[in-house]
């Protein structure tokens, strides 16, 4: 009897221990989990506060080519936006920091280069006293001169609707750009 006691409790504990192991077992599902808005948020910042995990996280983003894109779309629109220009004016070493980084990527990588002058020459063209300086600071450095007019008469063989509109916006820059390479 006494026998027959202690097998049916080592049986009944064994069940116990078997059916707690089962019913603690993690059934956490990550894709699950990120559906719920609430949790999702409450992830995000953990993650954002935690300079630790944001640095993991960054570092992980880096891995797969298609979060890389998607953060340098979102550096630029945030470049675009004017919003890195106001955080850099409030942090000098950031700024200098991006500016020696902005540099490298531009030596590494001549495609990059084209697009950031190309952007930059039209934003300075699109307002007159940029577009003045511009020419002004272009006409005074030797080199600068023949990049530039290299650049410019690309893009104006690639965009015959910006060529016509230089005629009509600057004359006389396109009269000198003409004499001057002949």
């Amino acid at each position: 009897m006494k026998n027959a006691r202690t097998t049916t409790v080592k049986i009944l504990m064994a069940i116990g221990l078997v059916g707690t192991m089962i019913s603690c077992k993690s059934t956490f599902n990550a894709n699950e989990t990120l559906q719920v808005d609430e949790n999702r948020n409450a992830i995000y910042q953990e993650i954002i506060s935690n300079p630790v995990q944001l640095t993991n996280f960054i570092s992980e983003a880096q891995k797969s080519e298609a979060a890389k894109k998607l953060m340098m779309q979102a550096h630029m629109a945030q470049m675009e936006s004017g919003n890195m220009k106001m955080m850099m004016e409030k942090n000098p070493e950031m700024k200098e920091k991006m500016q020696s980084h902005m540099q490298m990527m531009m030596e590494e990588n001549p495609e990059m280069m084209q697009k950031m002058y190309s952007k930059m020459l039209n934003k300075m063209m699109e307002n007159e006293k940029d577009r003045k300086m511009l020419m002004d600071e272009i006409h005074s450095n030797k080199m600068m001169k023949k990049d530039m007019k290299a650049m410019m008469m690309q893009l104006m063989n690639e965009n015959p609707e910006m060529k016509e509109e230089m005629k009509e916006k600057n004359p006389e820059m396109m009269k000198k750009m003409k004499n001057e390479g002949q």
